[in-house]
């Protein structure tokens, strides 16, 4: 514990910020499961949802088991044609993204889509221009980030200066590959856009956040497949350092490596250094000790403390985003801030050196 015990405490749930019918959106494009996720934060914070549509029936059917108060949409166009739906949540297959954000952009909706956003730099630059022309917003489910009571903690501590100034950021992200129920186009590396790019846009979207850099350039990147020859477009291992506009640094490691034994599909952790202390994320499971997540250790001049999180933070993106779209500011997350995290990922992969195929 801190000294006082008093100084950083969780500052509760938050509440939905509109009332029934106050904001309509819709589901498509059920590609990924994050789409489930996407979908139950804008319920949690107040949205209505009205419409799902997949050209694929049976996910459409399990969409509706899982929200049985949505309609199923007969198209596509009936969705965007909707005047009321304010909103578009999207988890499509990564490749395919970026053309139904512009879709549903270029019809005057907002649009949330899984990470990652693209999987070329053309993609992300033709989204900036139909994003400026339209007014619309392209939003991304950072999940790792958003939907973590932690890493959300983690957050207001940093603004609280409970670390002072961040200077360097580490993060892992390994995760359980669970191929064979894993669609084809997931081992396609065209369509999924390898792992710096996929699994890898989390850690570089925390690093601009945590560190509060509006720019960085990567220094070094690295992939490789080194134990799935049966998917050879895979990458099974990736790692990256930037270096932020403001001097803050970071290394990352994602990869499919999770160990049968490990009770989650990942044990992602955070580390933040600061000029006055440290914070560890243990975001899905405290290994060995703690089934649960949320477990984040701050250790400053006031001492140690370890902070249980589940079930005491909420998830206030989801409201921001929310009343972003209704009011037209931006305080879940700029739109520079998405476009830059997308861009580095991006470059990370392109630049990356393959170590073993």
């Amino acid at each position: 514990m801190s000294k006082d015990g008093r100084k950083h405490m969780p500052k509760g749930n938050h509440l939905p910020v509109v009332g029934p019918g106050g904001f309509l959106f819709a589901a498509i494009g059920l590609d990924h499961g994050h789409i489930y996720g996407m979908v139950a934060g804008l319920i949690e914070a107040g949205a209505e949802l009205k419409w799902v549509y997949d050209p694929d029936s049976t996910k459409v059917e399990q969409f509706a088991n899982q929200f049985p108060q949505v309609q199923k949409a007969n198209s596509l166009e009936q969705v965007l044609g909707d005047e009321t739906i304010q909103l578009v949540a999207a988890a499509a297959i990564p490749s395919e993204r970026s053309a139904l954000g512009m879709k549903v952009m270029k019809a005057g909706k907002d649009y949330f889509t899984d990470k990652t956003p693209f999987t070329t730099m053309a993609q992300l630059e033709e989204t900036k221009h139909v994003a400026a022309r339209t007014g619309q917003r392209y939003m991304v489910y950072f999940s790792e980030r958003l939907h973590v009571e932690s890493a959300v903690f983690a957050g207001d501590l940093i603004k609280e200066g409970a670390i002072g100034r961040v200077i360097q950021v580490t993060g892992f992200g390994p995760h359980r590959l669970n191929a064979q129920s894993r669609p084809d186009w997931f081992f396609n590396k065209e369509q999924y856009g390898g792992i710096l790019c996929d699994i890898g846009s989390h850690q570089i979207e925390q690093f601009l956040f945590y560190a509060g850099c509006e720019d960085a350039e990567v220094l070094q990147s690295k992939i490789a497949n080194y134990n799935h020859p049966d998917y050879p477009e895979l990458d099974d291992y990736g790692d990256a350092t930037l270096v932020g506009d403001n001097g803050a640094t970071q290394f990352f490691r994602v990869d499919w490596f999770t160990p049968d034994g490990l009770s989650t599909w990942g044990d992602g952790r955070t580390f933040i250094v600061g000029t006055e202390g440290t914070i560890e994320i243990r975001k899905y499971v405290d290994i060995a000790r703690e089934e649960t997540g949320d477990h984040l250790y701050l250790v400053n001049h006031e001492g140690e403390q370890h902070f249980e999180l589940a079930g005491k933070i909420g998830y206030p993106f989801f409201g921001a985003l929310i009343s972003d779209c209704i009011n037209r500011t931006e305080q879940a997350m700029t739109q520079k801030h998405v476009f830059k995290a997308a861009e580095l990922c991006l470059k990370a992969q392109e630049q990356a050196l393959v170590v073993s195929k």
